[in-house]
């Protein structure tokens, strides 16, 4: 049983809040862990986990996440998180929604929801019934939309920058790419990996997800477990976190990581011995940080929400990957604890 201030005090959030109503069947927690530099945004998540242990250990580990996406990025937000605990599929209701948006609202905007897994466009229509504090609703004047494009096109920039430091070309044309995972980012980032020239080997879960990627592109398709051993340059997962770990990392040939997966390590350590291999690792938050950059052009910038000039910045996160890699590089320091260090440096800053 994890020990809830414990894990307040040694990450410093801010609150971990408990929303329960049996009435509609409601079990979610919110946590934002940081407004240091500003409020705290970040999607709601529905999901079927095991028990509130996972999911309380999911929702902290992202909304920290979003903390250090929104600083590396140089955003004036903070980082949170919602989970909302129940099958998507068949516990999803109008009442349980309009309910946790209630939940939102009490925050008094110290906390943003946005749209993430398990929750969609029509989703967030619920939830804005009881809440100001929303963003991202397709179809909606000034919204920036589904996040998923810009996450990809983020991502692609992202490897863009890895692969020019581990092969000494930007190009991705030849290149060998195994995308774990064929959802609805890994779908656009397909488009443009393949339209460069790049070679793909894709897995999934869902038959749907392969069939589309298969009939618009053609891709060679594996097993899930397979994914790990296809002899590829770069490893992209896409799909769930964790999966970069003591047992993967002996079988995957890439010598680049870089993906769209939230929390892709599962330890630190995993992350030292991908340095101390050689393996230029993009780190997860820096590269899928494009969705967060696309909303707040809708919240954040005058004038209101442009896709040109939102587009135009997620693709700055070539740059940033170039300066994390170039300081890794300098200082033999894995590029996750540089991109961690620039996180935190600018929350400090903040914070005085």
């Amino acid at each position: 049983m994890p020990m809830v201030f414990d894990e307040i005090k040694n990450d410093s959030y801010e609150q971990i809040i408990y929303c329960h109503d049996p009435k509609v069947g409601l079990k979610a927690i919110i946590a934002v862990h940081s407004t240091v530099l500003g409020p705290a945004v970040g999607g709601c998540r529905m999901w079927h986990y095991h028990d509130e242990n996972e999911a309380l250990t999911d929702v902290l580990r992202l909304s920290k996440g979003m903390t250090y996406k929104a600083a590396v990025a140089n955003l004036k937000w903070g980082g949170g998180k919602s989970v909302i605990i129940g099958d998507p599929h068949k516990d999803k209701t109008p009442e349980l929604l309009h309910r946790f948006g209630e939940f939102v609202e009490r925050l008094g905007g110290n906390y943003i929801t946005a749209k993430d897994v398990g929750i969609g466009a029509e989703d967030l229509r619920e939830i804005k019934t009881n809440t100001h504090h929303i963003l991202g609703i397709e179809g909606e004047s000034n919204s920036s939309g589904d996040p998923s494009p810009a996450t990809a096109w983020g991502v692609y920039h992202g490897m863009k920058s890895a692969v020019k430091a581990g092969f000494g070309s930007e190009s991705l044309k030849g290149i060998r790419v195994a995308l774990q995972g064929l959802g609805s980012v890994s779908h656009s980032l397909l488009g443009h990996l393949v339209k460069e020239g790049a070679v793909v080997t894709g897995c999934d879960v869902e038959k749907e997800a392969i069939d589309r990627a298969r009939n618009e592109y053609g891709i060679e398709i594996v097993s899930p477990e397979a994914i790990y051993d296809v002899d590829c340059d770069v490893f992209s997962p896409s799909a769930l976190g964790a999966v970069i770990n003591k047992e993967t990392i002996p079988r995957i040939k890439a010598k680049v990581i870089a993906g769209a997966a939230n929390n892709q390590l599962a330890t630190e350590q995993d992350g030292k011995v991908l340095h101390e291999k050689g393996v230029i690792y993009a780190p997860d938050y820096v590269i899928n940080g494009g969705g967060l950059i696309n909303i707040y052009h809708e919240k954040m910038v005058q004038g209101g929400y442009n896709h040109d000039d939102a587009f135009k910045h997620v693709a700055e996160i070539h740059q940033t990957m170039d300066q994390i890699i170039d300081r890794s590089k300098r200082d033999n320091i894995p590029t996750f604890i540089i991109a961690d260090h620039i996180a935190e440096e600018r929350v400090e800053a903040g914070r005085k």
